[in-house]
């Protein structure tokens, strides 16, 4: 990537500013858009790829273009002075979602769900269901996991690729309409984004859970029945549910009183985050945490949080003006590029409809199984999804509900752009100030 960057700087022809550039497109946004790119095509080494990219974009503003904060290492490093509360609100929040995800796992819900499942497709359909709203208070990466361990046992261990198709659908899908579900739209919570404003995006979300839903159920029932079994004997670990509302009340409690009460301090420190590590530790005595979930999951929080970091020193002035249009196309890109970066870089260009935005990344990313981390955690455990021509063969079902839902969501919810909802100070990252104050900085 290193050699990429100095390939570039001895090619670019610089723009009006003085600053590097290729066709007109800022260096920054090729960089970034090299990383995307390594991301989605070296599937083993995207921790690598992405912090090689976070160190090639870091270099290129070091010595070229210097940051909004200044130039320099004194600019770099007020930069992320900048960007420190939530770069650790995410830190923290993946981190505990990830303990608060072991503990519904085990808890043995996932276990007894399928009883309650009827016959034929209709079976198939119901579990669809289910993920999405297990989704919608999960992480959608273990929403995904638990219908995949579903559906291994349902379908006697054949499931068709359409239907890994609509299983990670239905998870990111469940998960656009919840500040809890998806990192995407806990990202805009943290920025100010209010839970009302995500949850319009259920409309679409619904509309494109059926569409896919019902098609992929079919051709699962007529690839493999279900077959059901009962779990008469199996018991519901209460603790362990009381230790997953504990950790999601305080969250969504700590955001809502921090974001209505004391706006002008909410950008000072990682409350949320704060919030839920609060109740992990609470809990401690109702059941132990599986704290080795920390390790697993250190790596991947690192490779989001790279690739957030990359997104924040964007020149987002450049980009194309935020509208229904651009939402609708973001959710072709993010089929090919992590969801999570394109979402950085809405909430720092500002002014969308969030919930359109949040549905658009969240469920676009199902298009292909690379497009989101629910769809290349489901393919690990069933290699075959990773055909990016056998998931569009099969899985062209999701295509239609994606734009069918955006369709509903633009015609009888409409487009209500909405600013972030935080003081506008020195104080606040640049990743959550209006686009206007962006352009004036520059």
């Amino acid at each position: 990537m290193l050699a990429v960057l100095v390939l570039f700087l001895t090619t670019g022809i610089a723009d009006a500013a003085g600053a590097p550039s290729v066709v007109g497109i800022p260096m920054e946004f090729i960089l970034f858009a090299l990383t995307l790119l390594g991301v989605a095509l070296f599937h083993n080494q995207t921790f690598s790829v992405a912090l090689t990219g976070l160190a090639s974009i870091s270099l290129y503003k070091l010595i070229f273009t210097g940051f909004k904060t200044g130039i320099g290492m004194a600019g770099l490093a007020s930069h992320f002075a900048h960007e420190w509360v939530i770069l650790v609100n995410l830190f923290a929040l993946l981190m505990g979602f990830a303990i608060l995800a072991r503990h519904f796992e085990k808890s043995r819900v996932p276990v007894i769900l399928p009883k309650y499942l009827p016959k034929n497709w209709q079976g198939g359909f119901v579990l669809l269901v289910m993920v999405f709203v297990i989704s919608s208070f999960l992480d959608n990466i273990a929403a995904a996991l638990i219908g995949g361990s579903m559906a291994h046992q349902l379908f006697k261990a054949k499931v068709h690729v359409g239907y890994l198709a609509a299983i990670v659908a239905a998870s990111n899908a469940g998960g656009s309409f919840s500040v809890v579900g998806d990192t995407t739209t806990t990202m805009m919570w943290i920025a100010g984004v209010q839970p009302g404003q995500v949850l319009v995006a259920f409309s679409g979300a619904a509309v494109a859970l059926t569409v896919s839903g019902i098609i992929a159920a079919k051709q699962q029932h007529a690839y493999s029945p279900i077959l059901k079994h009962a779990h008469h004997h199996t018991r519901v670990d209460w603790g362990r549910i009381f230790v997953v509302v504990l950790i999601l009340s305080f969250a969504i409690v700590i955001n809502l009183i921090v974001n209505t009460r004391f706006l002008a301090i909410s950008d000072t420190f990682p409350f949320v985050g704060a919030a839920v590590w609060a109740a992990i530790v609470i809990s401690i005595p109702v059941r132990r945490h599986d704290w080795e979930v920390l390790g697993e999951s250190l790596k991947g929080t690192i490779f989001l949080l790279a690739l957030v970091s990359c997104a924040s020193m964007m020149p987002v002035e450049s980009l194309p003006a935020a509208s229904w249009h651009t939402a609708f196309g973001l959710g072709f890109v993010s089929s090919v590029f992590d969801n999570i970066p394109l979402t950085a870089l809405a909430i720092k260009q500002n002014g969308y409809d969030w919930g359109i935005l949040a549905y658009a990344v969240g469920y676009g990313g199902s298009m292909l199984w690379f497009g989101s981390s629910a769809g290349v955690a489901l393919s690990n455990m069933y290699p075959e999804a990773k055909s990016a021509i056998q998931w569009l063969r099969h899985g062209w079902h999701v295509i239609l509900a994606y734009v069918i839902g955006f369709i509903v969501l633009v015609a009888f919810v409409g487009w209500h752009p909405e600013p972030l909802n935080k003081i506008q100070s020195s104080a606040i990252p640049l990743t959550m100030a209006p686009k206007s104050q962006l352009s004036a900085q520059n």
